[in-house]
């Protein structure tokens, strides 16, 4: 049982990558990524500025504790020149209290001082690798993009995108059709032609009738032919009737040394 679920497991892990992996835009992945590292960088400034600020509140409190600390001199000097011994050590052990506070303070803003500059390089450097990822980013989204680009070209030219084989089969579709569709009409029209089929509309004609039809029509052409070769005949031969007969006629008629003399007594 544990197999079973295990080889389960591994398929909808395989399954579940795959659809990641199709689902997955580098160029959205590249973005997120800026985004990220630019919340960091403004984190680091972030700390920056603080370190920065806690650093001057210790600077502040040491320019006040020093003050104070040559205040209680001064008044430790006045107070020994009155002859007020006991005034002037009392001003001297509260500034040598404060002497121990500004030391620890010291310590302090060495520490933040450090610290600091730690993290000021290191949002330097944050920078700078954040600059050079964005330059990179955009050129890797720019060469994505182009061969996203010439990819689809291709397909689109060699037809095996999904929009182009969409295309590609609604054509072959329509030619099956078309085809189809002739061979239906072809095929009827053999059956009218037998008489396989009966025509309601009356104008198909079988070979029978298409036949009488043709010889008929050849009888006609046979017969207007003859009738007009005899027309052709019957002239021709009017005109030679005719011409002949003019030519009896003037052959009849007597010529002038053929005309009897008369002698006058």
């Amino acid at each position: 049982m544990s197999g079973v679920m295990k080889r389960m497991g591994m398929i909808f892990r395989a399954k579940a990558n795959k659809a990641l992996d199709r689902a997955e835009d580098p160029r959205e992945t590249l973005d997120y990524s800026y985004q990220k590292q630019l919340e960091l960088l403004q984190k680091v400034r972030r700390g920056v500025a603080d370190v920065a600020t806690s650093r001057k509140r210790l600077e502040l409190q040491l320019n006040q504790l020093q003050g104070q600390s040559s205040k209680l001199e001064d008044q430790g000097r006045k107070a020994l020149a009155l002859g007020r011994e006991d005034l002037a050590r009392e001003a001297l052990s509260r500034r040598a209290a404060l002497q121990q506070q500004v030391t620890d303070l010291e310590t302090q803003h060495q520490t933040l001082q450090g610290e600091e500059e730690k993290l000021t390089l290191a949002a330097q450097r944050l920078q700078a690798k954040v600059d050079a990822f964005r330059t990179k980013k955009e050129t890797i989204k720019a060469t994505y993009t182009a061969a996203q680009a010439q990819t689809r070209i291709g397909e689109a030219f060699s037809g095996i995108s999904e929009e182009m084989g969409d295309v590609g089969m609604a054509i072959q579709r329509a030619e099956d059709k078309t085809a189809q569709l002739q061979a239906r009409a072809g095929a009827i029209d053999e059956l009218l032609a037998s008489g396989a089929l009966d025509d309601h509309s009356g104008l198909a004609k079988d070979d029978i009738q298409s036949e009488l039809d043709r010889l008929s029509g050849g009888t006609d052409v046979e017969l207007e032919l003859q009738r007009m070769k005899a027309e052709l005949a019957g002239g021709s031969s009017s005109q030679q009737a005719i011409e002949g007969g003019q030519g009896q006629t003037q052959s009849q008629q007597p010529s002038k040394s053929d005309t009897p003399r008369f002698d006058k007594q």
